[in-house]
């Protein structure tokens, strides 16, 4: 079902109207029309069933019900991720929003250390909240960065557990599912984390976790983190 995505304070209204793009897209391109039910989501967690009660040459008047499931993981978990160029960085947050990921987090090392403008990561943000619009969670996962090496240990700090992936890991990543929210899970550059970087990323308590013999692209790692810690279902 088509989410609608209105700020905290319109969620708690009697009704909704829509105007610009947003209505563009829903009652031009996707042609909704009177009596059409949608999710209507704050961004932060929070759903309400609406439907829509008119539609007029640029405006729709959607009306707010009850309290819809939030369809939001009951594991929250962080990707920090080296950043892959941004079409692929682009996918990336595409997918993990799909699957439920809370943020996704891009941090430069040592064999990837681009950076990205704010025109990048406005991108990154419209890609985040048209995922949610699409697959109608309840929540926009934060996008940021990119963050410097040097400000990883304290960023991740906030985090209950914390996960590197590394190719020779003995731990599975299956064991993610037994896990207290919430989780960091850090995907190095294609060429792999260096032995400083992972030396820096053990003493600030993050443990290994492998993902099989093959060496998968950071993207591809990313989301394979993200399908199998986020396996366990919904918080509701």
């Amino acid at each position: 079902m088509t989410a609608l995505i209105v700020t905290p304070a319109a969620l708690r209204d009697g009704e909704v109207r829509v105007e610009g793009d947003t209505y563009r897209h829903l009652f031009r391109a996707k042609r909704l029309a009177v009596g059409d039910r949608l999710r209507v989501v704050d961004g932060e967690g929070r759903a309400r069933h609406g439907e829509i009660a008119a539609v007029g040459r640029r405006q729709a008047t959607v009306i707010l019900q009850g309290e819809a499931p939030a369809l939001e993981a009951a594991l929250r978990l962080e990707l920090w991720v080296a950043p892959p160029r941004p079409q692929r960085a682009a996918w990336l947050v595409e997918k993990a929003t799909e699957l439920g990921v809370h943020a996704v987090r891009f941090v430069a090392s040592t064999r990837t250390s681009r950076q990205w403008g704010e025109e990048v990561m406005a991108r990154l943000a419209r890609v985040a909240r048209a995922a949610v619009e699409q697959c109608g969670r309840s929540r926009i996962p934060e996008v940021t960065g990119v963050h410097g090496w040097s400000d990883l240990p304290a960023l991740v700090a906030a985090t209950e557990a914390r996960f590197v992936l590394h190719p020779t890991a003995s731990r599975p990543l299956t064991s993610l599912n037994g896990e207290a929210s919430p989780v960091a899970v850090l995907v190095g550059p294609e060429g792999g984390w260096t032995e400083e970087e992972l030396a820096e990323l053990r003493a600030a308590d993050c443990r290994d976790l492998g993902l099989g013999p093959r060496i998968l692209r950071t993207e591809t790692a990313a989301l394979a983190a993200a399908t199998i810690g986020l396996s366990g279902g919904t918080a509701d």
